[in-house]
């Protein structure tokens, strides 16, 4: 008998599956989540008004289709007030449930680049009315990605520079060590709430310097051992 999944009529075309390419190859990884964490570095979390200390984590989600990988972003709608911030990717190829930090690593598939869009004045409304983040968070193209390279080549980075500028002007600068909560802690802490599995992608969380862009703004940020992201708003 064929697989039920398989033998089903969808009643519309699926679209197509997101991914992420992979440096030096034409492999693609395959998205399936897109977990973020809030507040992972503590001069971040005194620009946004916040208590720098050690407050349990918290997270929200972008939709897979908000990855992007092309080197320009339109400008997205229904705001005027959208901000950059530089991330470190991880992309998952195991899951699992109540995953010991210990463990951790080993599911992690390979590291990346990434920009965590965000339409701030409606971030700032919603905060205001206790609503949720989805609409200045989750929209088409809130998470440009670089190339994703394995682990087999750059380890597990837990220190290096991450950047990002803005028509040549520094805007962002921290280093993977400040981060509050580290890899193998995110990934265990979320695996309490979440089955994660593999294709799951974490974006975690921004050093201090955000700031709005606009139109014809280039954006450059780096990751030492990972790269560079350039990209262009149009």
């Amino acid at each position: 008998m064929p697989d039920s999944q398989e033998a089903a009529r969808w009643v519309i075309t699926p679209p197509p599956q997101p991914g992420l390419p992979v440096l030096g190859t034409d492999e693609r990884f395959p998205v399936g989540r897109i977990f973020c964490i809030g507040r992972n570095y503590a001069a971040h979390a005194v620009e946004m008004g916040h208590d720098p200390d050690r407050e349990p984590p918290f997270f929200f989600l972008k939709s897979a289709d908000s990855i992007l990988t092309g080197d320009t972003m339109p400008y997205p709608a229904a705001t005027s007030d959208l901000h950059h911030e530089v991330e470190l990717v991880v992309a998952l190829s195991k899951g699992g449930r109540d995953i010991p930090e210990s463990a951790a690593p080993d599911h992690v598939w390979g590291y990346g680049i990434g920009l965590d869009m965000t339409r701030r004045d409606l971030q700032s409304e919603a905060k205001k009315l206790g609503r949720p983040w989805e609409i200045a968070k989750s929209f088409e193209n809130s998470a440009p990605c670089g190339p994703l390279v394995p682990v087999s080549l750059v380890g597990h980075p837990v220190s290096g520079a991450i950047t990002l500028a803005v028509n040549g002007d520094r805007r962002q600068e921290g280093d993977l060590n400040q981060m509050i909560w580290k890899v193998p802690e995110i990934i265990a802490v979320l695996s309490r709430f979440f089955t994660l599995r593999p294709g799951d992608i974490i974006m975690t969380g921004t050093p201090a310097g955000v700031g709005a862009v606009g139109r014809g703004d280039l954006l450059v940020a780096h990751i030492d051992g990972i790269g560079d992201l350039t990209l262009r708003l149009v």
